[in-house]
This record gives structure tokens, C-alpha cells and sequence, in this order.
């Protein structure tokens, strides 16, 4: 499961032989590459059990991290990944929220949970645009026209629009319209937009609407449901509110069918992200 930014992740790694058998190593090292390709190499220590190491690491980025072990005497190595998930994550749903939907009494199982409500949260936003608010920034090659089309919608706010060329005249976002539900931005005065732009603004719903609380939860119990059928203490059954009857293109059996008939009214039209 992705790591809280911030956190401390526990490296472990064995130290075996070539015929398989742990093994104390003169010399181990432990060399963590972040996503902005820098690395790091926290100190590496031997457990109680002969051959077997562990390091401590205290996340700092976003993202996709990959872990080298390698020893000597004898020669051995080792590669793993871990994942750290931003700041601020986007949910629909609160823990509390998910957890009590799955009838999980405890907190056993939270990473799991907070795992599949993320993922959840991904599929619900395939269909609606951004649910969970937050800032975007995007690119656009502009010609003389009399509107950008921003690339994620609701838009909240244009917060700032910066020319990329030198010697480009900058716009003012006061001197700017935007039409949130479509995403057009546009000048008030009429004229043309034109240039390398650079566009930040917020995207997102500041109300979530029961439909879209309501087929995030039912993604979030088939997820868990088709992952955990075999486990004792898991979501058994079925019915016709989880019934999924023809692949989504992108999602295969993702989304169960009244799902997609909750998120039907506030659905993105084609083309529209």
C-alpha cells in the first residue's frame, strides 16, 4: 500500500548465499532512489536473525521510489519499489465514511480501505471531471482564439495565466471570464487569446452531490468485494446492484451498472475530462 508523505518507511532486505542460506555480509548498503532521480542511503543495520537487514526511511516526494540492496562477502543484491501517495490525496469518501459502508468495526483494515477508496475515487472522476478540489496546471498552444478550453472540469477558478515566450505579454485573470461547467476561459473585453499559456486554476466540486457519494460507495464495496472473496470476514454475495454485465471501455468490470446509472447525471460529455 502507497506510504503517507512523511512517513517513515521500513526497509528490509536478506542477505543469502549462492546456495540460499542467510547469511551475515561484510558490508551492506541500501540505496533508495526517489522520483526526481536523487538517491539517498540510510543507514543499514542486522537484525536479531543472522542475514537479515533493515533501514529506516523518512519520505520526503510523491511518488514512484525504488530500493537497492547490495552486499558483499558474500555478493548479493536485492530491488524492490515502494510508492508514496501526495499530500493531500484525493477521497470522496471519508475513512470513517468507507469504513462504515464496508461494516469494517475496526481499523484493521484502513490502509486497505483508504487503498480502494483512493482507486475509487480515480473511477468515479473518469466519469464526472475532479470531485475532490484541487489545482491544475496546464499548457496550451493558442492561436488567436476566442477561448481555451481548460482540460478538467467543474473549473472553480482561473487562478493565474502566464505567457511562456519571451517577450509575451502576460494576461491578468481579473481581465478574464471563465464558464466553469464547460471550461471555456475567455477575454472580457472580447479580444483574442494568443500565445505559449500557462493556465493554474482549481478544479473540482465544492458540494458532492448524494448520486456521486452514493455510486462512489457502491464502486467502493465491488472493489472490495471482488478482492476479498475468498477471505474469511469478507463481502460475500451479490445482487443487482453490484452486477456488472459488459466491460467499460478503460475499466473492464470496474463499475457496477447502477453506478454508472447514479453518475448519469452529472456525466462529462464526450471529449470532456
Amino acid at each position: 500500500m502507497p506510504y503517507d508523505l512523511g512517513a517513515t518507511v521500513r526497509l528490509t532486505g536478506e542477505c543469502r548465499d549462492p546456495g540460499g542460506a542467510l547469511a551475515t555480509a561484510a558490508t551492506a548498503v541500501v540505496t533508495v532512489t526517489l522520483p526526481d532521480g536523487t538517491t539517498v542511503t540510510p543507514a543499514a543495520t542486522e537484525t536479531g536473525t543472522s542475514g537479515t537487514y533493515q533501514a529506516d526511511y523518512v519520505t520526503t516526494l510523491p511518488g514512484r521510489h525504488s530500493v537497492r540492496w547490495l552486499w558483499t562477502q558474500p555478493a548479493a543484491a536485492y530491488t524492490d519499489v515502494f510508492d508514496v501517495q501526495e499530500e493531500t490525496p484525493p477521497a470522496i469518501l471519508s475513512l470513517a465514511d468507507a469504513r462504515a459502508h464496508l461494516n469494517q468495526r475496526d481499523s484493521r483494515d484502513d490502509e486497505e480501505i483508504r487503498f480502494w477508496n483512493t482507486a475509487t475515487t480515480r473511477v468515479v472522476e473518469y466519469y464526472v471531471g475532479p470531485v475532490v478540489a484541487r489545482t491544475i496546471t496546464e499548457e496550451h498552444q493558442v492561436r488567436r482564439a476566442a477561448a481555451v478550453v481548460l482540460l478538467h472540469t467543474p473549473v472553480l477558478e482561473v487562478t493565474a495565466v502566464a505567457s511562456l515566450l519571451t517577450g509575451a505579454v502576460p494576461y491578468d485573470v481579473a481581465e478574464l471570464g471563465v464558464d466553469g461547467a464547460s471550461g471555456e476561459v475567455y477575454r472580457l473585453d472580447g479580444g483574442r487569446l494568443s500565445g505559449r499559456l500557462r493556465f493554474t486554476y482549481r478544479a473540482g466540486r465544492t458540494i458532492v452531490r448524494p448520486n456521486i457519494t452514493g455510486a462512489a460507495r457502491i464502486i467502493l464495496e465491488h472493489l472490495w468485494r471482488t478482492q476479498r472473496a475468498g477471505r474469511r470476514g469478507g463481502l460475500a454475495g451479490g445482487g443487482e446492484d453490484y452486477s456488472v454485465t459488459e466491460p467499460i471501455p478503460g475499466l473492464g468490470y470496474a463499475v457496477p451498472n447502477r453506478a454508472l446509472q447514479l453518475l448519469e447525471p452529472d456525466r462529462l460529455p464526450p471529449g470532456v475530462a
